[in-house]
């Protein structure tokens, strides 16, 4: 598991990414198609078109990281092209990597009604 810090914003670039890119490339598509700084301490989460191949590039402020993750079944769940870019919460991008739909997380309890 890739240790995500609370503060860290993940930014998921919707749509298709050719995978055989590096760093440089995937940095570049983040600060030109995305309008972020690559090298801001964000997260930056690129999916294959196939969409069981995600990678991930992350400047942790001592240097640059390149993941990537294959699901041996299933394919990560991605926003449509029309949103642009998609935010999510560390803990969504946990869900994301485990291959569960994070857009609607469901609670296995119910919370008590006050009053």
């Amino acid at each position: 598991m890739i240790p995500v810090p609370a503060n860290t914003h993940v930014w998921l670039a919707v749509g298709v990414t050719d995978m055989r890119r590096g760093f440089t490339t995937l940095a570049a598509q983040a600060e030109q198609t995305l309008k972020q700084d690559p090298f801001a301490g964000h997260m930056f989460v690129f999916r294959g078109r196939r969409g069981d191949l995600i990678k991930i590039i992350w400047w942790d402020g001592q240097g640059a990281c390149l993941f990537s993750k294959r699901l041996e079944k299933g394919r990560f769940v991605w926003p449509s092209p029309a949103d642009g870019k998609v935010s999510v919460t560390p803990a969504q991008m946990a869900m994301l990597l485990e291959g569960i739909d994070w857009r609607l997380p469901q609670r296995s309890w119910k919370p008590l009604k006050a009053g």
